[in-house]
């Protein structure tokens, strides 16, 4: 049965699964509980858990998302230089919300560049699964500097964006890595709805 063989295989991905890999997916469990209660310190656990990411997706062919990694490593600096500035001047960054024109001129430029270099890659790489691909990569790129920036629609976009990302890491066999995406999505509407009441009590 589909569902047996399934778990069947998470069991051998558990059983085989390498303390690098076990590392990163606790890592950014971290990161991302961090960053829901706006800790400096989610950076700190991006930087690490983004660098073992990196050789683990180059070594299975994802190699939009591998090249993803080296931006997350320069906006985890970016991150957390951000947030430290705004506590260096004694006041938190607020957390501010995007117009609609804003989240159609963003949308529409993913879904173009997404469009573009999954082309590319089908045509002139080994890339596996181009095009989603290129759609959480830059989707990616995007809304990490959304969390910098402390735009509240962040969690939103990513839910879009790991959701894909579980059907990419589970075609190339990265169960936990799936696994994990999973749990982001749970963790991503808590923190959703902990901004909203945040940026609700600075706008009263």
């Amino acid at each position: 049965m589909p569902e047996t063989g399934a778990m069947t295989n998470l069991a051998a991905a558990l059983a085989a699964l390498s303390a690098w890999e076990a590392t990163a997916v606790l890592l950014g469990i971290a990161y991302l509980l961090l960053a829901m209660r706006e800790s400096l310190y989610c950076w700190y656990a991006a930087f690490v858990s983004t660098a073992i990411f990196l050789v683990l997706f180059w070594d299975v062919g994802l190699l939009m998302e591998s090249a993803l990694q080296v931006y997350y490593l320069t906006m985890a600096v970016y991150g957390w230089w951000h947030w430290q500035q705004s506590r260096t001047g004694q006041q938190a960054l607020a957390i501010c919300s995007w117009r609609p024109r804003q989240h159609l001129l963003a949308i529409g430029s993913v879904l173009l560049v997404s469009a573009l270099s999954g082309a590319l890659l089908q045509r002139y790489s080994s890339a596996a699964l181009p095009y989603l691909d290129s759609f959480t990569t830059w989707g990616s790129i995007l809304t990490t500097w959304m969390v910098a920036r402390k735009i509240l629609e962040n969690w939103l976009y990513w839910l879009v964006i790991d959701s894909v990302s579980i059907y990419l890491y589970l075609d190339r066999a990265l169960y936990l890595t799936a696994l994990l995406f999973v749990l982001y999505l749970v963790i991503v509407v808590f923190g959703y709805f902990q901004w909203l009441r945040h940026y609700r009590t600075q706008s009263s």
